[in-house]
């Protein structure tokens, strides 16, 4: 299985807007937000950060997605534990997680297929 690097960094926070300010005062510039509290930055070239807005009693995390360009070119390999196969997304690409030796969960990004 190969991947090309880190692809986003999906963060989840309880005020959209502080955290969309917090970014930008970075030198990451807003590439889009949504009507419901969310919204994609990025800095540069690199990979973005999608921000989105959760309740207050719901503790937030954050996810690192690696980059993959095709996911039909992936093989199964032994050594990496996949929790949940590639399958499409509302958003268009496709996306698996898989687990590493430690218990953390990573998420797989791929082009959506056409």
């Amino acid at each position: 299985m190969t991947t090309e690097g880190i692809e986003a960094v999906f963060l989840e926070t309880h005020n959209w807007g502080r955290a969309a300010k917090f970014f930008q005062a970075l030198g990451f510039e807003l590439e889009f937000s949504t009507d419901h509290n969310s919204g994609q930055l990025r800095n540069g070239d690199g990979p973005y950060v999608f921000i989105a807005e959760v309740p207050e009693d719901r503790e937030t995390s954050m996810q690192v997605v690696l980059k993959v360009t095709d996911a039909g070119a992936l093989s199964s390999d032994p050594g990496v534990e996949v929790v949940t196969p590639f399958a499409d997304t509302h958003y268009g690409t496709r996306e698996m997680t898989v687990r590493d030796p430690d218990g953390r969960i990573w998420s797989l990004q791929a082009p959506g297929q056409n």
